[in-house]
Order: C-alpha cells, then structure tokens, then sequence
C-alpha cells in the first residue's frame, strides 16, 4: 500500500501504535493520550499537506497528545471524554494557508487514524 510506505518512510507508522517521534505542540501533555492505530490520509489531504508545507506527522501529533485544533469548546471536551471512554476522537486543523481544514480522526477501537478533507467525509 503507498500510503502505508509513504508513513513508515516519514517514521509515522509503526506497527501497533504511536509514530516513532512525538512532539509536544500546543498542548497540556508531552506524550501520546491513545494509540493511532493504522495511519491513512486520503489523497485529498495528502496534496493539500504538500501545497501548504504543512507537516502530517505535527498534526497526528497534536492530536494524540490533545491538541484537537480548530474544534469547538463542546467538541474539545468530547475528545477529552472520548480519550478517557474510548470513543471516537476528532481534530481540525487550519493549514499554514490560512484557508485550507484538514481533519484528523482516530476510530473509538484505535484500530486506525486518517487524515482528510471534510469534503472527504
């Protein structure tokens, strides 16, 4: 699968969970809250990741570590809550552009996390 490749050579998949390399952005927490499961991005979001310059690995970091981005007050308390029961977690992010929204959501079993465009949901 080329997607699969083109994280494992970014370092952001390893089998059974987390990227190889966090980093602490903008959150409360310097490590990971949940595992990631399988790491995938529609093609959508991959172009938009690398018109912008915008990094796949910073915002698969910042959601596992809290930072759900551009989401509401309700919908950040959701994610803390999701985190803590095992529920679905969702992020949006605003790309460098200043225009583009790319969503990060991990699946409430953690079996996989992917990265799209809301039009692509």
């Amino acid at each position: 699968m080329v997607l699969g490749w083109v994280f494992e050579a970014l370092g952001l998949h390893k089998r059974g969970g987390f990227p190889y390399r966090m980093i602490a952005t903008n959150n409360t927490s310097s490590g990971p809250k949940f595992p990631l499961g399988r790491i995938v991005a529609t093609p959508a979001a991959l172009a938009a990741l690398a018109r912008t310059g915008d990094s796949a690995h910073e915002l698969l970091t910042r959601n596992v570590t809290g930072d759900y981005g551009t989401v509401c007050k309700e919908d950040w308390k959701a994610n803390d809550d999701a985190v803590a029961h095992g529920e679905r977690v969702f992020s949006a992010y605003l790309l460098k552009d200043g225009q583009t929204k790319l969503w990060v959501i991990t699946e409430a079993d953690r079996s996989s996390t992917c990265i799209l465009t809301p039009d692509d949901y």
